[in-house]
């Protein structure tokens, strides 16, 4: 999944965001608008870590969503047979 993907999703992914980084607050959530770099940068402001390991705590994220996306298309792939 690509951060357009995500972009697109963002308001399902709210509560994805907000269990993974339990101190952003609903404001925080607003002021993102869907924008990674937002979101970085509220990690940082957050939890005190540096930009490099925010993206990093990021793009660790994207790859469990894609993870958990291809799990799903599997079940349901293997519903259907």
């Amino acid at each position: 999944m690509n951060w357009t993907q995500i972009e697109g999703k963002f308001d399902q992914l709210k509560g994805d965001i907000k269990t993974k980084w339990g101190k952003l607050t609903d404001d925080d959530m607003k002021s993102l608008a869907g924008k990674k770099d937002n979101l970085v940068g509220r990690i940082v402001e957050r939890y005190g870590v540096m930009k490099d390991d925010a993206e990093k705590q990021v793009d660790e994220w994207i790859h469990k969503l894609d993870v958990k996306t291809d799990e799903l298309k599997e079940e349901h792939d293997r519903k259907k047979h």
